[in-house]
């Protein structure tokens, strides 16, 4: 099984969709494998989104995801980084489709709720930049079965 990283950013917290949020990714049947609150630091931020460094946005991200606590999360589940990124919509959230994540809670670019790996190699380093082992639980799901075919389930 695949695994990826979201954020919910400032305005997920603030406003109160956290729960929301991830209840549905728990009803979609992804597994939560990793899950804490914390308040990112500049140093951090400033590598996570170093290919955006360069950006005349990049001074207000900054202050933005330093404004609050954050919720970071690792989510497990077949092709879990497509899945996520498909929930989430569309980064401009104003384009983003009705019944996505962006879609239904936000309007903004640079409010847009919810940040999500892009690709399975983003998703690694990801998860290594916020986590460390030891905070990552592997556990069965009793409903797996209802979730994937056999052959689903070795993908």
């Amino acid at each position: 099984m695949e695994r990826t990283l979201i954020i919910l950013k400032p305005d997920a917290v603030n406003r109160g969709l956290s729960g929301e949020i991830i209840t549905r990714f728990e009803k979609k049947g992804l597994k939560i494998v990793g899950l804490k609150m914390v308040w990112l630091k500049e140093g951090i931020l400033r590598e996570h989104y170093a290919h955006l460094v360069s950006k005349p946005f990049f001074p207000d991200l900054l202050e933005f995801m330093s404004r609050s606590p954050v919720i970071i999360g690792v989510l497990e589940g077949r092709n879990a980084v497509e899945l996520v990124r498909s929930m989430c919509g569309v980064t401009d959230a104003n384009k983003a489709a009705p019944g996505t994540i962006r879609g239904d809670f936000a309007l903004s670019t640079s409010r847009n709720v919810i940040h999500a790996s892009d690709s399975h190699e983003t998703a690694e380093k990801e998860i290594s930049r916020f986590f460390k082992k030891d905070e990552l639980f592997d556990y069965g799901l009793n409903n797996i079965k209802y979730l994937y075919a056999d052959d689903e389930m070795k993908q």
